[in-house]
């Protein structure tokens, strides 16, 4: 998927006048946001809040130690019997991935979701390869089959209604006309199904990768995933290089974070634990395994005062507690990940240039940074970017020279004097409309009437009466 973000301000403006999209992203929000509060606080806020340090640590741990911990979980995974490779980039992992398929001759294709595989786009490119590839999650399957891309990261088709859902089983599988929710799945599960038996080869990410034992880590609510990497003959799984954690015990508190902030489980139906391919006398799991690690960019961000983004474990929290997006929804930021986390990951992987809007798609509120289940300081790195914006020269021509002129004036005491009284009198002539640029500000709010002094000459009096006390 192209890079679309700096599109960003005409995509929400068509999104905010879209009544289903606007009704889907209050519902989903409102009840994500609070189910998460249930579940997290369930034995008191003091316990849930333990619960968010401790899985904070655990990321960062991980993070600190991330060069080691890469090389211990490769050399167990190895020794476990799975093949290790390593992608630098996006091409490369599709590479790879193209690499294993031709070495296995595969064609027919399941893939569990994953957000790593939409961020490389490698569904194009299997396609374009003449591959038989279906996604087998059940939104990320409706929004396949719709050729659109997911709107959230939990949520893949957030943004249609059960309605569109129907309509679109009907005109594009045939699917007898109904309105029961479980017979839509019912109906796709029977496709599904023969989809898993017919399968050569199984493509899915990874949540967590544990350095201890060499585990790849899943957590699923549908059953999928385990289709995924037990039916096909050869499993590929593609990881982000951040994703690796210490220990098991690490692992027990991220996946219960994970379930309590994705949507207010206490854990997700299938939590599975990949230790390699089939042994001897096992009759479940594939023959061969392979884990693709995949950096990406991911290198260059951890080299940065934004590596603390790279603790993200793709809950969605931050995306159904911040104001922007559930007013823009996930399609609006043009790119596969959205929301808070989306505003910072985007521009640091895709590039400042191709996402200048991102920084400033964020009223600073502070709502991710306190949902967030490894407490990310979203806010101060959105701030960060901003800074990077105007210093690297992606903020606007006039902008840059209105906030020159506002350094100027301020900096000046004589001019900030003259300024402050003919921007009295101004607001006294004009309407309640700011003329040109400025307009902005009062096309949604009221202009606000001047003070009739200020502070500054509030102060020259006080000091007068106090001079003559």
């Amino acid at each position: 998927m192209d890079v679309q973000s700096n599109n960003f301000i005409p995509a929400a403006r068509i999104a905010i006048r879209d009544p289903q999209l606007q009704a889907a992203l209050h519902a989903s929000s409102t009840n994500s946001t609070r189910a998460r509060a249930e579940s997290l606080f369930a034995f008191g806020r003091e316990h849930g809040e333990h619960m968010r340090e401790q899985a904070a640590e655990a990321k960062r741990r991980a993070l600190r130690q991330l060069p080691d911990l890469l090389e211990r979980a490769e050399a167990r995974m190895q020794a476990n019997g799975m093949r290790v490779l390593w992608a630098e980039d996006a091409a490369e992992a599709r590479r790879l991935v193209l690499d294993v398929i031709e070495r296995h001759g595969a064609r027919r294709i399941v893939k569990s979701k994953s957000t790593l595989t939409e961020e490389i786009d490698l569904n194009t490119a299997l396609e374009d390869g003449g591959l038989d590839v279906l996604e087998t999650d059940l939104g990320a399957y409706i929004v396949q089959i719709a050729g659109e891309h997911p709107s959230h990261i939990v949520g893949p088709a957030l943004h249609m209604s059960k309605d569109t859902i129907r309509d679109l089983f009907v005109r594009e599988l045939a699917m007898p006309p109904t309105d029961d929710a479980e017979q839509m799945t019912q109906f796709v599960r029977e496709r599904l199904r023969q989809a898993f038996l017919g399968a050569d080869l199984g493509i899915c990410g990874g949540n967590f990768l544990i350095a201890e034992t060499g585990s790849l880590c899943l957590s699923t609510n549908e059953g999928n995933g385990r289709m995924v990497t037990t039916l096909p003959r050869v499993l590929v799984a593609l990881v982000g290089i951040e994703k690796v954690i210490e220990s098991v015990d690490d692992f027990t508190t991220l996946a219960q974070m994970l379930a309590r902030s994705n949507n207010g489980q206490v854990m997700t139906v299938y939590t599975q634990m990949i230790d390699g391919p089939r042994r001897p006398g096992e009759t479940d799991g594939p023959e061969e395994i392979y884990v693709i690690l995949v950096d990406n960019g991911r290198s260059r961000i951890y080299g940065t005062g934004y590596a603390e983004a790279l603790a993200c474990i793709r809950c969605g929290a931050c995306l159904n507690a911040c104001p922007v997006y559930q007013a823009a929804g996930g399609h609006a930021y043009g790119w596969i990940y959205s929301g808070p986390i989306g505003a910072v990951i985007t521009p640091l992987l895709a590039g400042l240039e191709h996402a200048t809007p991102l920084p400033y798609a964020s009223s600073l509120c502070g709502k991710c940074r306190d949902i967030c289940p490894v407490r990310i300081d979203l806010p101060r790195m959105l701030l960060d970017l901003r800074h990077d914006l105007v210093t690297q020269g992606h903020s606007p021509a006039l902008w840059s020279l209105g906030l020159h002129g506002w350094a100027a004036v301020s900096g000046a005491a004589r001019l900030f004097s003259l300024a402050r009284r003919g921007l009295r009198w101004g607001l006294r002539l004009v309407p309640n409309r700011l003329p040109g640029p400025l307009d902005g500000w009062t096309r949604y709010r009221d202009l606000p009437p001047a003070a009739p002094q200020s502070f500054y000459e509030l102060w020259q009096e006080r000091q007068k009466t106090r001079d003559h006390e």
